[in-house]
């Protein structure tokens, strides 16, 4: 069966691995190590702002893993409006599981499109911890209470969602990392 893709640029990250094995230490040597541009590169997929890959970037070697997500924390908080636009317009919407019925993709795009017509950019939502059973019904869950939101609390939830998924996919990264 072909995976089926929903149409629009709703953020749904890719469902958290069932196992939390902390990186290792030689991944955290290998992001320390490798040449500006592969790191800015990899970055860039954690976070689609420039800014908060360079200065992740420009402050390496990090002592441990601690820092380094600390570090993606402080720089996801300091993203300035114009940043954080770029960041929600990098966002895509991955495969759904298979099995996902027609009337959750209607249900789904419904809810989307009535979301970046209030708000007028992506909706965003980090899935962590979520078993894949779970994941369909909090995003719609999450997008339908979030357009009560005013547009200031909606950029500022939608600013912390984005931390979440960089750090996510920074650890993610971390943990795929060769020695």
């Amino acid at each position: 069966m072909t995976p089926t893709h929903l149409p629009g640029p709703v953020a749904i990250p890719s469902l958290p691995e069932q196992t939390r094995t902390p990186p290792s230490p030689t991944a955290l040597e290998s992001f320390n190590s490798a040449p500006a541009d592969e790191i800015l590169r990899t970055l860039r997929t954690c976070l689609h702002s420039p800014r908060w890959a360079a200065r992740i970037a420009d402050h390496r070697p990090y002592p441990d893993v601690d820092s380094l997500l600390a570090a993606s924390d402080e720089a996801a908080y300091d993203l300035a409006p114009r940043d954080l636009a770029e960041a929600l317009a990098g966002e895509t919407l991955p495969v759904l599981p298979e099995g996902v019925y027609g009337a959750a993709h209607t249900a789904l795009d419904a809810a989307h499109a009535a979301y970046e017509a209030r708000f007028g950019h992506v909706f965003v939502i980090c899935l962590d911890d979520l078993s894949p059973n779970e994941a369909l019904d909090h995003v719609l869950a999450g997008i339908r209470s979030r357009l009560t939101n005013d547009p200031e609390e909606e950029r500022v939830l939608a600013a912390e969602e984005l931390r979440r998924l960089a750090k996510g996919r920074l650890v993610a990264h971390l943990r795929g990392a060769r020695p």
